[in-house]
This record gives structure tokens, sequence and C-alpha cells, in this order.
């Protein structure tokens, strides 16, 4: 079974990425799409937020979105702001943000190969969302979100992504992130990387359950109703790969919004029965597995598992089931965190004193700030074929939509 393979990219015309080029359609309220998107009428959000451009009471999930974001995605083509290029291609994709750098594979992945397991995955999704992004595809007749993948590092396949030709896209977006594109249009280079990858056991979804599955739903839809077979497009799905090593995991970390009844002097009682407690004079950044920040009342202080509690288990040796475990549930009483309203999410990229100011001005009573889940962890909970706990990760930069898009019509 192939893994992945080559495909006739739709990408912006050169030196109009900085025109187009969006965030991720998932990062982003209405709100903050229709601010990043003003005055920018070729900006990729009017075809991944398309709700931007009609009134403001539409219904996110209604028809006339989708209509709207297949209008707004023909004009950019129309207008040749977008290309498809003629033969099928690979592309390098960089990024660059600060200090950090990391360098992937745009391909197209097969549907197939995540039905049966060799595209692993660690979430559950959500019936809604994957269902929105359906109807996306469907309408557009292209996949135009990226799903991040993840492979274990190997040096060979490292060498295949170097580039060696002029890029045709390079651009800093206006949250100082350098995109860069290349295109690989050689044929001998094609299929070096096509065997190099397709000889992987597996790679792994890190960010973007929802798209991989509502393309997995379309292939099957585009095959009872269009006769699409195995080797059509819409039976791959639009993937960018970086070895695990380049790719940047941040902390996700905690708000509770109460103690639950609790006094502080019982809440820290309840805590010392796992955790040894010691007061900080600044932000806590934990360092290693089974240690946590906490803010509360105006002080930091580091939380330290007791060696003796430490789990063994591949899923409950994760950070966030420690917590989860030994405080969210038994001494919080949260036992949801997907679906429970005391608990909210704040991303390692808004740093540690976003946790502070949001406890500072009541938006939440305490904070708990976290050790971030690394690339192995992820691989070994999806290869033992087990679910992570919600809101595990934090992936920095996110990928550009509009940098490349896959057509499957």
């Amino acid at each position: 079974m192939q893994l992945i393979r080559p495909f006739r990219g739709v990408r912006p015309n050169q030196n109009k990425a900085g025109e187009i080029l969006g965030p991720p359609y998932d990062t982003l309220s209405v709100d903050e799409a229709r601010s990043r998107s003003a005055g920018k009428p070729n900006s990729f959000l009017h075809v991944s937020r398309a709700e931007i451009d009609l009134p403001l009471d539409i219904n996110v999930y209604s028809p006339q979105v989708y209509a709207k974001a297949r209008e707004n995605y023909d004009r950019l083509k129309a207008d040749e702001l977008l290309i498809r290029d003629d033969q099928p291609c690979y592309y390098l994709y960089r990024q660059v943000m600060g200090s950090h750098s990391q360098t992937g594979l745009v391909a197209v992945a097969s549907v197939a190969a995540y039905d049966e397991g060799r595209v692993k995955k660690h979430e559950h999704t959500q019936p809604k969302k994957e269902t929105d992004r359906v109807n996306q595809i469907v309408a557009l007749e292209a996949q135009t979100g990226p799903v991040l993948h993840a492979f274990r590092h190997d040096p060979a396949i490292s060498k295949l992504l170097e580039p060696t030709t002029d890029p045709v896209s390079d651009v800093v977006t206006d949250d100082d992130v350098r995109h860069t594109l290349w295109l690989v249009d050689d044929p001998t280079k094609i299929k070096a990387i096509t065997e190099a990858f397709n000889n992987l056991e597996a790679i792994y979804i890190a960010d973007g359950h929802h798209r991989s599955a509502a393309a997995s739903r379309v292939a099957k839809q585009f095959r009872e109703e269009r006769n699409h077979r195995e080797d059509h497009d819409s039976q791959y799905f639009l993937s960018v790969i970086f070895p695990d090593h380049e790719l940047q995991i941040l902390d996700y970390n905690r708000l509770i919004l109460d103690l639950n009844d609790h006094s502080t002097d019982e809440f820290h009682a309840l805590l010392e029965n796992s955790f040894s407690i010691e007061p900080s004079s600044g932000p806590v950044a934990p360092q290693t597995r089974g240690e946590f920040g906490m803010y509360m009342e105006g002080t930091w202080s580091k939380l330290t598992l007791k060696p003796a509690l430490m789990p063994t288990d591949i899923l409950e040796r994760l950070d966030v089931n420690i917590l989860e475990n030994l405080v969210l549930r038994p001494v919080l009483g949260i036992e949801d965190q997907r679906t429970n309203p005391r608990i909210d999410f704040v991303g390692g990229i808004r740093g540690l004193k976003e946790l502070q100011d949001r406890v500072d001005r009541g938006d939440a009573v305490l904070a708990f700030s976290f050790f971030a889940t690394s690339a192995e962890d992820l691989f070994a909970v999806a290869d033992a074929g087990e679910v992570m706990p919600t809101k595990s990760t934090w992936f920095e930069p996110k990928l550009a939509d509009g940098m490349v898009s896959h057509e499957i019509g």
C-alpha cells in the first residue's frame, strides 16, 4: 500500500503568498477572523472562514458559508492569484519562528493507509466538527487545511528534504513566522522521496484529526457516488510531514474556575497527599515529567509528584493524566475535561504570564502549568492504539492555510 504520493498542488502565484496565506481556520474566532482579514480581500480566510463575508448572524455551518467559500476559492484561481501545477509534485515547506526552524514534506497521504492504521492517530474526534470539514471539502472539491504529520527521524529522509532550488514562495506572516515553499518536480527526487516514505512503518497525526477523519468520510462518499477508484485524488488527503526531532511541542496549560468548595488550606492539604509543594518567587516552567507549576492567590508554587506515585503505564504516565487522576477528578470534581465548564485551556505560546494575568483578574482561581508532552509520548500512545486526553499537545508554529491545497474533484 502506498503511504504517500505527489500531487498537483494549488499554491500562490509567484510573490502572491503575502496576500493569501492565512492562519489555520480553527485557531481564530469569527470576530478574530474578521479582524485579521480586514483590508485583505485575497486572504485565505475568505475561503477557510467564509462566514466573514456573510451577515453577522449567519450560522457558521449554513450551506451558504460553504457555497461562499467555493465562490471565493474559485475567484482566487480565476484571478490567477492561485495556480495549479501541471504535473504531480512534492513541496518542501520550511517554517521559522524565532530561533526555531522546521522543514517538512507537503504530500498527499493515503486514506486507505489511514483507515487501516498505518497513518496513526491518538485523539477522538467530534462528529459535528468532522461534518463541518466534510461539507467544506465537498463544497470546494479540495482540501485546503493540511494535516500535520510526524515521522521518526531518519537521516536519509532528512537529506531528501534539503532544498536545492530557489523557493516559489517566501513570506513572513503577521505573526512573525517565515513560511518558505520549494517545488520538487525532478522525477528522480520524487521517486526517491516516495520510496523512502513508503518504506516507513507509519506516520503519525500530530494535529488535524478532524481533517483526517473528514477526508476518510469524503473518500468513501466519492467512491460510492462518483465511482472514484483507490488511485483517485479523492482517496488521498493533504499532509505536511515533519521529522519528530524538528517539531516544537509546547505545554498546554489549565485554568480552574473554583476549588470545588474547598478552602485554600484544605486544597493544599489534599495536594500534599500526592505532591511535594515548594513556593517559588516567580512563574514555574516545569522541567521534567511529574512536575507542575501552580499559581493561586498571587503566588507561584512548584508541585513535584512523589516518586512512588509515578505510573508506568504508557497512557497514565502522561502529565495531563497524572493531574487529572490525582487532582482534577478526586479533588476538584472535574470528571470530563472536554465538557466541564469549570476548566479552561491556555496554549503554551501565550506564556505563563497569561495564566497569571487571568487568575489575577478573576477569570479563574487557580492555574496549572505543564511540562510539554514529547513526540515520543505521542508515538507511544498511538502505537499502543490508545487515545491521549484532550488538550495534550500544542504545536508551534502553525501551518498556514493557502500555502498548498489539494483538489479532489
